[in-house]
């Protein structure tokens, strides 16, 4: 009976540790947000895109052993780990960490080329990656400054590889009405410089022309840290470079903005399309009230329609004088791949087409024989 106590007190001790790890830390977050959407990402009326079946399949020349960085977005995060997963089955020797942290940590990672901890041991599922990082995940372009800095330290400037497309979606609670938006009441919501000329603030669902008890619901506004890619991308986009409000609730990771207004009933925030839950809605987004509205989707973000759509990027530190490192060129082709496209498409991203892919291939290749 002792015995059967004590082991009863041990469960509990550990559930109550586990329940701590998933209210408090930025894992319990990745890990509620993959319980609540699922490990694919999105919702299972979230349209699949389709990969272009004309690109090329993924064929190794040889099993390469090696050690592998990839430093990057918390948007991207996700994606990558499901990339390195796939990549494993065809390239099991070699070992990939996938580091987070949003754009701005990892620009400073790539710039020096040192990864999170010395050995490189960043990703979730425990593979232990190389020290150097070759590889950044971005949501956003680099900036000319952060250009100027890359260029100044290694004397050529990082390839850019554009490897999949986003739509920055505007979420809010799935029982929220609102049945869209214009960019200029979004910059209204979130801003209070409101640069794209809204004639007021807007701080409740009433100023929208809610009613049924919305008319005085305050409106909870989420946003990324300033470490977020997304978040730059969302100032310059939709608040035309204002400023937040200061009443902003910021969460440190895209998984946890999810969550947040999952549980908010008058929450709004904003995140790639891929992080579309059951508890979140995407609301339908205009350019001007003269101008339709559109749903997130993969024909709207591919032909342009939606107003917030993006490249998602993946940038190589590779000389212009000597070939890369065999274990980060297999990665990159298959990245390039329709397999490496159908992660992308899998986890809820729209997968490029074969011309970007072969933009992609000679930008790598080039000067790489």
């Amino acid at each position: 009976m002792q015995w059967s106590k004590e082991r009863a007190a041990s469960r509990e001790q550990n559930g109550a540790r586990w329940r701590h790890l998933l209210r408090c830390s930025a894992f319990g977050a990745v890990i509620g947000f993959l319980l609540l959407v699922g490990m694919d990402g999105g919702t299972a009326a979230q349209q699949k895109p389709v990969v272009d079946s004309t690109l090329d399949r993924y064929v190794p020349l040889a099993r390469v052993p090696g050690l592998l960085t990839v430093a990057g977005s918390d948007t991207m995060q996700p994606l990558f780990i499901k990339i390195a997963a796939a990549f494993r089955l065809y390239q099991p020797d070699i070992k990939i960490a996938v580091e987070g942290g949003g754009s701005e940590t990892a620009m400073e990672r790539f710039l020096e080329g040192i990864a999170l901890s010395r050995t490189g041991e960043g990703n979730v599922t425990g593979h232990e990656g190389s020290r150097q990082v070759f590889l950044m995940a971005s949501s956003r372009e680099l900036r000319p400054t952060e250009l100027k800095q890359f260029t100044a330290r290694h004397g050529y400037q990082p390839t850019a590889l554009p490897i999949a497309v986003d739509a920055v979606a505007v979420f809010v609670h799935k029982d929220n009405p609102v049945p869209g938006l214009t960019l200029e009441q979004i910059d209204a919501i979130f801003s209070n410089t409101r640069k794209r000329g809204y004639p007021k603030v807007i701080g409740e669902w009433g100023d929208l022309g809610m009613t049924n008890g919305w008319e005085k619901a305050e409106i909870h506004i989420y946003g990324r840290d300033q470490k977020s890619g997304t978040r730059a991308f969302f100032r310059e986009h939709v608040l035309d470079n204002g400023e937040f409000k200061y009443s902003i609730r910021e969460v440190p990771g895209a998984a946890s903005m999810i969550l947040a207004i999952a549980r908010d009933p008058l929450g709004i925030g904003y995140g790639a399309i891929a992080l579309q839950g059951s508890g979140t809605r995407a609301v339908p987004l205009a350019e001007r009230s003269d101008t339709p509205f559109v749903t997130p989707s993969a024909q709207a973000a591919m032909e342009g329609s939606y107003p917030l759509r993006r490249l998602m990027y993946l940038y190589v530190n590779k000389p212009a004088d000597r070939p890369i490192q065999p274990v980060v060129m297999e990665f990159l082709k298959f990245v390039n791949s329709r397999e490496g496209q159908e992660v992308v498409a899998r986890a809820g991203f729209y997968p490029i087409r074969e011309k970007q892919v072969g933009l992609n291939l000679s930008a790598i290749t080039e000067s790489n024989q």
